[in-house]
């Protein structure tokens, strides 16, 4: 007897779904999307405020972040096997989400922030600004306890002085006339970097893992399975959307920690939904072994409890890193990704043979083949995020847009373009013209090249005013429309070519290198640093200048590489044997 032929069973199935689907499918949904919601509203803050809080320059912001990113991304690869061969995915998501709530809040202790002090004349002067964003006013001087805005001249060599008698000082001054340091405000800076540190580790359980439960919600062979995750990544878009929109909104408005703070207290309903329903998984996603987690290590400490440390030690190394993002740069991150590239290709070789090795090729082809999308992909949280700040007319309808809430278009363009990037496929798949994975790939590359050059014409066009916000949309739409080529097209086709044995190792290669990938973005996005002082330009047209060359010349290496990937996909298609 089926289950649908028995009332009893019937009504106990529909009891345990909710839209045709197994309800712990919801739970799953409103806990990814709180974090996506703190990670996103955390994001779209973050290079503000290390420029303008902390007074970081552009460039030490920019690799910072870029690493901050990254390890996001590298550190899912160890979450992702200690859940696998220890914890399972509901304690690995657990952990994650309670680390993620200590260090979304954590951002939210902002203290004092740094200041930078001018030297002029034997004098000291605290120059500070009244605001954040784009939308501070122009920058203060403070000598005993007297104010005066200051200006430069368009070509950044003199400063200008309002009340320049209020603090004794001569109306304008050359630049080469003063000097100026910053004060760093320590102890908040080290707050800092331990809350991007547990936000690192807390990603790397839960990123991974609580996809891994939505998977194991559906039996093999499942048709729910496809809508599903289809679902559960509208909840993803649903989260980065809201949280730009609002962490944005408060973070630039009323105050730094009221955006982060905003950002945390979604992470907080995210863990405290995944805690109260849990039963709602039915017992997926259970360790695999559970009695192997009490096993002794060393001393009092057992397998899980070493896991949880393992987690710390996280943390630990993350913070240390971030710490140091300056010097990391110099060369180490790109001697990883080599060694592990040589590492897989030597697997490819003695481990495969036949179809097996051609199609572990073409594998790697698409793991090495995003690194340049997500290189300029990830320009949007760095270096596009502070051009949007200084250098676009953000007014709209009388309102001035804080620049973190234009990060919601690609969430935006996502939920709206996604479905029919998905029937165009389909279509041109009916009439034979659907263009393989690797042409995919060549098209998204440059598209994300295609982006940039559209928003350098805008910067001409604009001459010496500010830049037009539509073209910030259209940058985003043009990299949405490329990221719907490359991200989930790649996903499926490198669990598709790996053999099953290898899945899991060539996955965490696709992730590895999407954060070498995010590193390379902030590297780039060094590249566009402009002078500040306490926390703005001092030059709008040479810093525009260097957006231009920088942006011009990404965007047609982009074009080039993409050019290259098209000539070389008829191979990679070949190596893949069939797997579409």
């Amino acid at each position: 007897m089926t289950v649908s032929s028995h009332p009893a069973a019937a009504e106990a199935v529909a009891a345990n779904t909710i839209l045709g689907h197994p309800r712990g499918l919801l739970i799953l949904f409103l806990t990814e999307m709180w974090e996506r919601f703190s990670f996103y509203g955390m994001r779209g803050l973050l290079i503000l405020y290390l420029t303008q809080h902390f007074l970081f320059s552009d460039e030490y912001s920019n690799v910072l972040f870029g690493a901050y990113i990254a390890l996001v991304y590298v550190m899912t690869i160890i979450g992702g096997t200690l859940a696998d061969h220890y914890l399972g995915s509901r304690k690995a998501v657990t952990f994650g989400a309670i680390l993620l709530v200590f260090g979304h809040l954590g951002m939210a202790f902002e203290g004092e922030g740094s200041r930078q002090i001018m030297s002029y004349g034997g004098s000291d002067y605290v120059l500070k600004l009244d605001g954040r964003g784009g939308d501070a006013n122009q920058m203060l001087l403070t000598a005993s306890g007297a104010e005066s805005r200051i200006s430069f001249t368009a070509g950044g060599g003199i400063m200008q002085v309002a009340n320049p008698a209020a603090v004794d000082l001569p109306a304008s001054i050359d630049r080469a006339e003063f000097s100026v340091r910053v004060e760093a405000d320590e102890f908040y800076q080290n707050v800092m970097y331990l809350s991007l540190a547990l936000i690192i580790a807390g990603v790397g359980f839960l990123k991974a893992n609580i996809s891994t439960i939505v998977g194991s919600l559906y039996a093999l062979g499942d048709a729910r399975r496809d809508s599903g995750f289809t679902f559960f990544y509208m909840g993803i878009n649903l989260g980065a959307f809201l949280s730009s929109m609002l962490c944005g909104y408060f973070g630039i408005t009323y105050g730094w920690k009221y955006g982060f703070g905003l950002a945390g207290i979604g992470m907080v309903c995210g863990l405290t939904i995944f805690l109260r329903y849990q039963d709602w998984l039915e017992g997926r996603a259970e360790p695999p072994e559970p009695e192997r987690l009490r096993a002794k290590v060393l001393g009092p400490i057992n397998v899980e409890s070493a896991c949880y440390l393992a987690g710390l030690g996280i943390v630990a190394l993350s913070m240390m890193i971030v710490m140091n993002a300056n010097l990391v740069h110099e060369g180490y991150v790109g001697l990883l990704g080599i060694v592990i590239l040589v590492g897989m290709v030597g697997y490819t070789f003695l481990r495969l043979a036949g179809e097996e090795r051609d199609r572990m090729l073409a594998g790697l082809y698409f793991i090495l083949a995003q690194i340049p999308f997500w290189a300029l992909f990830e320009q949007a949280g760095a270096s596009l995020n502070l051009f949007t700040d200084r250098l676009v007319d953000r007014n709209l309808l009388g309102f001035n847009v804080p620049a973190p809430m234009f990060q919601a278009l690609n969430a935006f363009f996502i939920v709206t373009f996604a479905p029919l990037m998905a029937w165009l496929w389909v279509a041109l798949d009916k009439r034979r013209l659907n263009p393989s994975a690797p042409v995919k790939f060549a098209l998204a590359v440059f598209m994300a090249g295609l982006g940039f050059l559209t928003l350098v014409g805008g910067i001409k066009l604009a001459g010496a005013g500010m830049t037009s916000m539509y073209f910030i949309f259209l940058i985003y739409w043009v990299h949405t429309i490329g990221e719907l080529m490359l991200s989930p097209v790649g996903l499926s086709a490198v669990t598709k070519l790996a053999p099953a044995r290898a899945v899991g190792m060539t996955m965490g290669a696709w992730f590895l290198y999407s954060g070498l990938g995010n590193y390379l973005a902030g590297v780039i996005a060094a590249m566009t640093g402009a002078e500040t002082i306490g926390g703005q330009l001092t030059d709008t047209a040479a810093a525009k200048a260097t957006y231009v060359v920088v942006y011009t010349q990404v965007g047609y290496i982009a074009m080039g590489v993409a050019l290259v990937m098209l000539l070389i996909s008829p191979l990679i298609r070949k190596l893949m044997h069939g797997i579409r």
